[in-house]
């Protein structure tokens, strides 16, 4: 099969024919359809991810979306034939979605939205279990609450927006003036993170009590302004939450933290079937109509990956997808 494979640090993807793995007891053999290439592949390959755990040479690529090709012994959930998107390695020593095929752990996996692409539905897993770890599994968001989302237009955040609302919460979010329109479309009140301080939209928006649920998907001082902006007995999470902060302002609201590793499953094999079923609601919730990806409409392959890197660098307008099969 052909594959991106990425040699050194810092150096352009080979492009080169290896062995098409085989599926072993409890995988699957998926005919990879289309691939990501995310702000984390990007810091995989500058060797600026140690916490990814991913030996060099490796075949990049989180999330994916395709057919299964056959299964291993032991799988019941999948036949061949049948469409399914799962994030499903590239870190920890496993092979990413940068190639034609990929044997993967089947509880990684669920089946496609029906009414999504291919393109759409590898777009989600990485965003989408990472927001619903946040708000549901750790937060237990609700109708009634008010959440915040810090960075709403970004991968993570655009998708936090979208399934705080499906939970019937009242849903606010931080952004650009640039990106305001993208939040109102989510259906979230859009905060100018730049006009308006931490104070003023808690005092604004809550008058003064602040936030049921905070979500932070941008980390450093956002994440310490979010410990201001929470409610009394209200919980803080946070996707990047990877610095020294000051609890003090959490701990006089008696409110919670909690952080959010996505990659844990991948790198220690605990609760990987819990990402199967994170990922099945996400295709209940796409079916219903209550959430739709953020796609950038630039199309990318396998001869032109190093030009997708580039463009998850730049100011990408939505995931960036790879088009395995062309």
């Amino acid at each position: 099969m052909q594959a991106a494979v990425l040699d050194s640090h810092h150096a352009p993807f080979r492009i080169a024919r290896v062995a098409r793995p085989q599926p072993g007891p409890g995988e699957v053999l998926v005919r990879i359809e289309a691939a990501t290439a995310s702000p984390l592949d990007a810091k995989i390959r500058a060797g600026k991810a140690a916490h990814a755990r991913q030996p060099l040479p490796a075949i990049l690529g989180l999330d994916l979306a395709g057919v299964i090709e056959a299964v291993g012994a032991g799988v019941t959930a999948f036949r061949p034939g049948d469409e399914v998107f799962g994030m499903t390695g590239g870190v920890g020593g496993l092979q990413g979605a940068q190639a034609e095929y990929a044997a993967v752990d089947a509880s990684l996996l669920a089946p496609k939205p029906a009414n999504l692409s291919m393109r759409e539905a590898a777009s989600l897993p990485l965003n989408f279990i990472t927001a619903w770890e946040g708000l549901v599994d750790r937060a237990a968001v609700h109708s009634g609450q008010k959440v915040l989302v810090h960075g709403g237009a970004g991968g993570v955040g655009h998708i936090a927006v979208q399934l705080a609302r499906a939970f019937g919460a009242e849903v606010f979010a931080t952004g650009s003036a640039a990106n305001r329109a993208l939040i109102e479309r989510l259906g979230a009140t859009a905060i100018d993170y730049r006009a308006h301080p931490g104070e003023d939209h808690v005092a604004r928006h809550t008058g003064g009590r602040g936030f049921d649920i905070v979500y932070d998907t941008v980390g450093g001082a956002t994440l310490d302004a979010s410990f201001n902006a929470v409610a009394r007995f209200g919980h803080v999470v946070s996707a990047l939450g990877w610095g020294s902060h000051a609890l003090a302002p959490l701990s006089f609201r008696a409110a919670s933290y909690s952080g959010v590793f996505t990659l844990l499953p991948l790198l220690t094999r605990e609760g990987r079937a819990h990402h199967g079923d994170i990922l099945r609601e996400a295709t209940r919730l796409i079916e219903a109509g209550k959430l739709v990806p953020r796609v950038d409409p630039r199309h990318f392959t396998l001869a032109n990956v190093d030009d997708a890197y580039d463009a998850v660098e730049s100011d990408a307008a939505g995931k960036i997808v790879i088009d395995i099969r062309e």
